[in-house]
């Protein structure tokens, strides 16, 4: 797991332009959800080629939050990155132009739908009463990725905290597209991880400066146990 502390100087300009470190912590649970990106073995096994190694060390936190959040009548997602012959023809530059071919083949045939390296990492405490849902872009909420937007909506969710990998790829672009759709967006500092500490660190300092809140595992955990007009800050 990565360390993360926001620097001086980004958290001034932060609280320069909103007020306050943080804005989004009075957002009731039952109008929140989580979206937990990419944690697939493809990312998280041993010797995969896209194995991010951090990944495995945020799993304890991230079940903490879904565990937190469903218990306080939120919604929990998992969002399986998936290859499709309708992706490979809608953004074929990411496919054909920015990956070598061996690495094409080996990354289209793992994320088959049915591929095991597709599967979420078994470790994760997925439950019945939780969202599945695939994805075909780096970001979930750009229009032909999924149908993540059209879900949440129809269960009344304003607000949203992203955990998963990798932090500074598909998890920022999904809280930045998720900001941009007017859902009050959370990055989870201790629940994303990239492949450096220097990715990791980059992706959360411009979000925050930006687009939304970054914060803790145990901050949202205390907030969404807390009574309901006894929001704790951080």
């Amino acid at each position: 797991m990565h360390d993360y502390v926001m620097p001086e100087w980004a958290m001034n300009r932060v609280v320069a332009r909103q007020g306050a470190a943080l804005v989004h912590d009075r957002v009731p649970a039952v109008e929140t959800a989580l979206v937990v990106i990419d944690l697939q073995s493809w990312f998280m096994e041993p010797g995969m080629p896209a194995e991010v190694p951090a990944a495995r060390g945020i799993v304890g936190n991230v079940n903490r939050l879904a565990a937190g959040l469903r218990a306080a009548g939120g919604t929990v997602v998992w969002v399986r990155t998936l290859f499709t012959e309708q992706a490979l023809a809608e953004l074929s530059h990411f496919h054909q132009v920015l990956m070598l071919p061996e690495r094409m083949r080996a990354r289209s045939a793992a994320l088959h739908v049915q591929a095991a390296p597709s599967f979420l990492w078994p470790e994760l405490d997925v439950r019945p009463d939780d969202l599945v849902v695939g994805k075909t872009r780096y970001s979930a909420f750009i229009q032909g990725a999924s149908d993540l937007h059209a879900q949440l909506q129809a269960r009344g969710v304003t607000a949203v905290a992203v955990a998963g990998t990798m932090t500074n790829v598909c998890c920022d672009s999904t809280a930045r597209d998720a900001m941009m759709l007017n859902y009050r967006t959370t990055m989870v500092s201790d629940a994303n991880a990239s492949l450096t500490a220097e990715e990791h660190a980059g992706a959360l300092t411009h979000f925050a400066l930006q687009f939304g809140d970054v914060t803790t595992t145990d901050a949202l955990v205390a907030r969404w146990q807390a009574p309901t007009g006894d929001i704790p800050r951080p």
